[in-house]
């Protein structure tokens, strides 16, 4: 049984909430890994090798993820795992309820890992769903000027933490209450893109059935 916390998280059964990692995993220290822990129904993308990743592999299984859902999914992702999201398949936007990009990790940049620079030119067209870019004045592997380029050629809203590093274990973020506000706040504005059911139909009793005829 996983922890439960009150940060004004309801629980929401309309969704399907999906961590989607960035390069080598999310340790059990990092704000993912708690957040998997604590949230209901939550689930986390695992990868076929966390250390060399190969883009097709790694973004084929963030879409299986989401085509997988039977819910709306709201997917909450972290530095390469953002660049992932950015790259879903077009066709499956419409199962994507919103996204929390946290950190993206700018692998055009120079001196960026060999490793990372395959999943250059990252995906830079607009996302047809709710998204947030949070990102940090001194992140080593993203400017901020960088990640606003995301966040405009993806649509998103811009939300800054001062000093945060790359918003990881390594900054000191293991259950980050502030994120926790901002993913509050972006399932407010995911459940307005979720159709409500239409209005049920009481059925005519008989007696008005054979007034009306």
């Amino acid at each position: 049984m996983g922890r439960r916390w009150s940060h004004g998280i309801m629980p929401d059964m309309r969704f399907q909430t999906i961590i989607v990692p960035g390069w080598k995993n999310s340790g059990p220290d990092h704000w993912q890994t708690e957040w998997e822990q604590a949230l209901p129904h939550c689930r986390r993308v695992e990868q076929r090798d966390w250390v060399r990743p190969e883009p097709r592999a790694w973004h084929g299984c963030v879409a299986q993820a989401v085509d997988a859902a039977t819910s709306p999914v709201l997917l909450i992702a972290h530095s390469l795992g953002c660049l992932a999201v950015a790259a879903l398949p077009v066709a499956l936007h419409a199962r994507v309820a919103g996204a929390l990009l946290v950190a993206p990790a700018d692998v055009e940049r120079p001196g960026a890992n060999p490793d990372l620079k395959a999943f250059a030119p990252v995906a830079l067209h607009p996302l047809a769903f709710q998204s947030v870019v949070i990102a940090s004045d001194n992140d080593p592997y993203c400017t901020l000027t960088r990640a606003d380029q995301f966040a405009q050629a993806w649509g998103s809203r811009m939300v800054v933490v001062p000093g945060a590093g790359h918003i990881n274990a390594d900054s000191g973020y293991g259950r980050w209450p502030q994120g926790l506000k901002l993913l509050t706040a972006l399932r407010r504005r995911a459940a307005w893109r979720i159709q409500p059911p239409s209005p049920r139909v009481a059925p005519l009793s008989a007696h008005l059935t054979n007034r009306l005829n």
